[in-house]
């Protein structure tokens, strides 16, 4: 029993590595970019039972087990960048004028979700200066309405299909616009801040759809678009929200390249903000990016609020001077055309 249970638990941590090597945007290839974390440990108990649990001297046995340690390797090889066993990408802020401090807190509140108190709590403790709420409805935005006190700047955008937005500010708004890049139903916001400092950056707000609701290429081509536009932009930049990806996807890496944006989970940890609900099931869906001159405060996953998403709390500097200190990513002319690649499909994809 135990050695069937061995050759099929270790069989499907090698197939989960394998499968996302497929150039699909199929979601059952793509959904398989999300457990890394959780095969890794499967394929890691897997192979420490192969001595207890098969013929040692078989070669079938040898060969299941590289099978087993090549699978481990190239999973710790992809999420090894989102542990402090290496470098950080965006550096700690040493000191900061208060002026230039910007929290920002992103949370999917769960559309369903008809408890507002554990959130508001959770504002009250944290006191982010920028709020971008997803899956917010008509019930949540009546909800949300006293925080208009504390937060006179917003774009509201309630909807009853799971891909409402909010955005409250406590910096002046220049320019909002509620966008629809790829889906006339799933919005995304873009607006300009004044931060007390007089400097002015722009905030890009998203929710692209997931998987497996749908294959990934409208979700791709929507984070290319962004990435494109953040890169030709002049005003530095902040991306937030619920992207509906992991941090370690190639989708990620690419969006990187393009636009130009430090991950501060790079170095520092995976940081799981999805599935509240499951513990042993969690990977980093809630993403903040930013420009490299930005540097990093706080960084936190922030309590339960009722939802299926922990809130995800940056805290950061805007320094100019930081654009030294910190490697910007660059695209090489094969990430440019990816990435022209991935819009031109998505927007193939959403025309059928």
């Amino acid at each position: 029993m135990a050695r069937w249970a061995v050759i099929g638990l270790g069989s499907l941590g090698v197939a989960a590595t394998v499968v996302p090597f497929i150039p699909s945007d199929e979601w059952w290839i793509r959904i398989w970019d999300f457990p890394r974390i959780q095969v890794a440990v499967l394929l890691a108990v897997m192979l420490g039972a192969v001595p207890f649990s098969l013929p040692i001297r078989r070669r079938r046995t040898a060969a299941f087990a590289v099978a087993l340690t090549v699978a481990l390797g190239w999973q710790i090889f992809a999420i090894l960048p989102y542990t402090p066993i290496v470098a950080t990408e965006a550096k700690a802020a040493e000191n900061c004028d208060q002026r230039s401090r910007i929290r920002l807190l992103v949370a999917n509140v769960l559309k369903s979700n008809r408890n507002a108190e554990p959130l508001l709590s959770l504002l009250d403790r944290l006191r982010p200066d920028i709020l971008v709420l997803v899956e917010t409805d008509a019930w949540w935005d009546t909800q949300l309405a006293p925080l208009k006190e504390s937060y006179p700047y917003g774009v509201a955008y309630p909807q009853e299909n799971g891909y409402g937005m909010h955005l409250f500010s406590r910096f002046e708004l220049i320019g909002p616009e509620v966008r629809f890049l790829i889906d006339d139903y799933v919005p995304s916001i873009k607006t300009g801040l004044l931060l007390p400092s007089g400097a002015r950056i722009d905030l890009y707000g998203l929710h692209p759809k997931p998987p497996p609701l749908q294959d990934t290429a409208r979700r791709d081509a929507e984070l290319m678009i962004v990435g494109r536009e953040v890169r030709m932009e002049t005003a530095p930049a902040i991306v937030a929200g619920d992207l509906n990806d992991v941090a370690w996807s190639r989708t990620n890496s690419l969006f990187q390249e393009i636009s130009g944006l430090l991950d501060p989970r790079i170095g520092r940890g995976p940081y799981a903000t999805f599935n509240a609900n499951w513990p042993f099931l969690r990977w980093p869906l809630d993403h903040v990016f930013f420009e490299d001159s930005f540097q990093l405060l706080h960084l936190a996953v922030a309590g339960n609020i009722g939802s299926d998403h922990f809130p995800f709390f940056v805290a950061l500097c805007h320094r100019p001077a930081a654009e030294a200190e910190q490697e910007q990513p660059r695209p090489e002319p094969s990430d440019v055309e990816a990435a022209d690649e991935a819009i031109e499909k998505g927007r193939e994809e959403e025309t059928d």
